[in-house]
């Protein structure tokens, strides 16, 4: 199995979670309460107007798209580069495409309001709360990035921070978002379950099509 694959069972486990914390949420159960509760004990915090706000949105930023975008653009340029092999950009590209796809997808069709407006609303015309883009984008992408540091073999140093931010990355950007009111618990929850689903979705991808080409694509060039 490939390094950072998700587990057959990790990917029913994150489906699961993802499908049943989702329909508790519409049925105002448990984890709504929850949510509303923590984000009670949040604004009281007042981190969001404290002086450590700047610090804290950084640590946000550990899952901005920008962020790990700027990364793996010099990763997978670098492997493309000296490699000579156009697969690590085609597995981040699918990644990004997938994600956007099915984050957005979910975003707008739910249309769930953030903490900081009066109440928890699904299908709210202001509502882009559920999933948290910021936490899927973390476990899928840093979970891309780690892969292809081991895949091609990079010093042991660059494998290492790559699997810090991939199982420490998601954490610090989830929990950094919730103590500032951006997202709610559950949008973090479900967000991993999705960035998790798409990165065992990128790999089957990848195992079934694109390293296939690649392999067929470098086996006609001339030696």
């Amino acid at each position: 199995m490939p390094v950072g694959r998700p587990s057959w069972w990790a990917m029913v486990l994150a489906l699961l979670v993802g499908c049943l914390v989702t329909a508790d949420l519409l049925t105002l159960g448990i984890t709504e309460r929850l949510d509303l509760r923590v984000s009670d004990v949040v604004q009281e915090w007042g981190l969001a107007d404290s002086s450590a706000y700047p610090l804290v949105w950084v640590l946000t930023q550990v899952g901005g798209r920008v962020t790990i975008l700027v990364v793996l653009a010099g990763l997978v340029g670098y492997l493309a580069w000296t490699r000579r092999t156009v697969l690590p950009i085609l597995r981040v590209l699918l990644a990004l495409v997938l994600l956007t796809a099915v984050v957005y997808a979910l975003k707008h069709g739910l249309g769930r309001t953030a903490p900081r407006f009066p109440g928890s609303y699904f299908w709210h015309d202001d509502g882009r709360s559920f999933p948290s883009g910021h936490v899927a984008n973390a476990v899928l992408m840093w979970g891309v990035a780690r892969w292809q540091a081991v895949a091609y073999g990079l010093p042991a140093r660059v494998q290492r921070t790559f699997w810090w931010l991939a199982v420490v990355g998601p954490v610090v950007t989830g929990l950094s978002m919730i103590s500032l009111n951006f997202h709610w618990v559950t949008d973090a929850v479900v967000g991993a379950a999705v960035g998790l689903l798409l990165l065992g979705v990128v790999h089957a991808v990848d195992a079934v099509v694109l390293s296939r080409w690649a392999g067929a694509r470098a086996g006609r060039q001339p030696a």
